[in-house]
């Protein structure tokens, strides 16, 4: 029997404790620059290329990481050693239990909720739904008939129920635990499946399959997983077990012959593997998770590769795997070579310290081109978000001399000079042409109003597009994951003003973000606008995200030819230019 030590929590777990702690004092009402700084830390933690407790391991000193101080490092290493936070169990004792589950609800974030509680007593989804049906939310100052309606509608479409995973947090999950399990006696290959192979922006549960002469030594090893909270199943080739933090694992171990056709069959989706099966039978063939047979012969399944040259098709990527026309593409031959991480050449969305990134201009230059990238743009906030410490025309300028300083320093590597301006709430930007002509590029961003009806948001950015100087329309639809949802607009529209007015798309790789999604990417690609898959990184180790933009253009069907920093500078330099 496992004895019950404290589990070491991953990056993943630790930020979101920082977050819950954060969006608890939020709601109490405290100090704005102490939740601001659990948020930050958290996000330091989500960004680390490694892990907490190796660093910890390794005696490396937690307060040396940006905006990280002996306070909240002491913390954080509490967190992952497997420790509780007094604070966090204090607040999660003092405020009404039903109080966070708010937050899910879509329109609420910590101040509203923390206004709600104050002005009506809202402390639960019932209250509030309640308080929203009798037409009382509206009466908050900050609120209004069109908010009240959002969070009827999210809470009439299951806003509360069990959330799915964000595929990063899923990741930092699933990769240690498929580590664990390749330590097993006799183990071959071992892959993870599922909707986290398909690269999905959430992910419901983990799948696993396994290749293995024998199962069983597989099987013990898995159980005994130090995070494994309940083994819900265990059979001789199949068992499921739900970890602490809430995740349930099904693991599937089959013979060598037949790793293949289950790594595809548990990949899914649903819809690709019905079709797939459908193919097989109008071949007069059988197909399942153990292979491809005519009758009891087996005739492919060692390789996904063998299995689907078996049914007349190209190897299809996961990523496509969704039933949206990829069959008839992979027996035609229109699969796309889909974009990857090796094709881009830099990344147009960085932030450093001049405005809310943890690291200097210099130091992320350096990060970047130790990644291999050939230029970044530095487009640090606008003037309008003080929270962001956002750059006026004066600072800007001197940042942009500090640019071309630091360019003559540089071999084989250029920082472009750009901004993250905001959209004002009727289009105007935040700031004037005569700054903006002197950049490189220029990001329009919505940063405020999110509310505002379809027709005047879509107006909205028509108009801040309308500006010579705009390139790129970043986290065009301004969602967060699980948090935020994507503002009403007409997203056709606004695609075919930005090809006419040769503007570029964001898809922005924060993995709370992925905007846009992987819908949007196809249209866009059918509607003929350049996408740029940047980072919009705020430390180094964001510079490192890059992965789950890819990602998303993958499932958008997007290649590198549709992505406009998968060019070299020169190239870059032409298609951004505008008139």
């Amino acid at each position: 029997m496992r004895p019950e030590a404290p589990m070491p929590m991953v990056n993943a777990e630790i930020a979101a404790d920082l977050n819950k702690l954060a969006d608890l004092l939020d709601i109490e009402g405290a100090n704005p620059f102490r939740v601001r700084a659990y948020r930050r830390a958290a996000r330091v933690v989500q960004g680390l290329p490694r892990a907490v407790t190796d660093m910890l391991a390794a005696g490396e000193n937690l307060d040396a990481l940006p905006g990280i101080g002996p306070d909240l490092a002491a913390k954080i290493a509490t967190l992952a050693r497997g420790g509780e936070l007094p604070q966090l169990t204090k607040l999660e004792r003092a405020l009404p239990p039903g109080i966070a589950a708010l937050l899910a609800v879509p329109g609420l974030g910590p101040k509203r909720v923390h206004a709600l509680h104050t002005a009506l007593g809202i402390d639960s989804p019932e209250t509030l739904a309640a308080a929203a049906r009798a037409g009382t939310v509206r009466t908050v100052p900050g609120f209004g008939p069109g908010l009240e309606k959002t969070i009827l509608r999210g809470l009439a479409e299951g806003a509360l129920q069990q959330p799915r995973v964000r595929l990063d947090l899923a990741e930092q999950v699933a990769t240690p635990l498929l580590a664990w399990l390749r330590g097993a006696p006799g183990i071959g290959q071992a892959a993870l499946a599922g909707s986290l192979r398909r690269r999905r922006e959430t992910v419901g549960d983990l799948d696993i399959v396994a290749e293995a002469a024998v199962a069983g030594p597989i099987m013990d090893r898995f159980v005994a997983y130090a995070d494994v909270a309940r083994v819900i199943e265990r059979g001789p080739t199949r068992a499921t077990v739900r970890l602490r933090g809430g995740l349930q694992v099904d693991l599937r171990v089959v013979p060598e012959a037949s790793f293949g056709a289950a790594l595809c069959y548990f990949t899914g989706s649903r819809a690709h593997s019905i079709a797939l099966r459908r193919r097989a039978l109008a071949r007069g063939l059988k197909l399942n998770e153990y292979g491809l047979f005519s009758g009891r012969r087996g005739i492919a399944g060692r390789t996904e590769a063998e299995l689907y040259g078996a049914l007349g098709l190209a190897c299809i990527p996961p990523e496509l795997r969704e039933g949206e026309g990829e069959i008839e593409a992979a027996e035609t031959g229109r699969l796309p070579r889909l974009v990857a991480l090796s094709d881009l050449r830099g990344d147009l969305h960085v932030h450093t310290d001049t405005s809310d990134g943890g690291a200097r201009l210099a130091t992320m230059a350096a990060a970047a081109q130790a990644l291999g990238h050939a230029y970044i743009a530095v487009t640090d906030h606008s003037r309008s978000l003080g929270m962001a410490r956002g750059l006026d025309p004066d600072r800007l300028a001197r940042q942009i001399a500090a640019i071309a300083t630091l360019n003559t320093t540089l071999r084989d590597f250029t920082v472009l000079a750009g901004i993250e301006v905001d959209i004002l709430e009727d289009g105007r930007l935040d700031l004037p042409d005569d700054i903006l002509s002197r950049l490189d590029l220029v990001i329009a961003a919505i940063r405020s109003h999110f509310e505002l009806p379809p027709e005047r948001q879509t107006e909205r950015i028509l108009r801040a597009m309308d500006n010579r100087f705009v390139t790129i329309l970043a986290h065009p639809t301004g969602r967060m994951i699980g948090r935020r949802p994507a503002y009403a607009l007409d997203m056709e529209r606004v695609m075919r003003a930005a090809r006419e007015r040769n503007c570029c798309l964001e898809v922005n790789a924060q993995p709370e973000r992925l905007d846009l999604d992987d819908a949007h990417c196809r249209l866009a690609k059918e509607i003929g606008v350049k996408l740029a898959i940047s980072t919009d990184a705020h430390s180094t180790a964001e510079l490192g995200l890059l992965q789950y933009g890819i990602d998303q253009a993958r499932r958008g069907w997007i290649t590198a030819a549709d992505v406009v920093n998968s060019r070299p500078l020169p190239a870059l330099r032409a298609t951004l230019r505008r008139g």
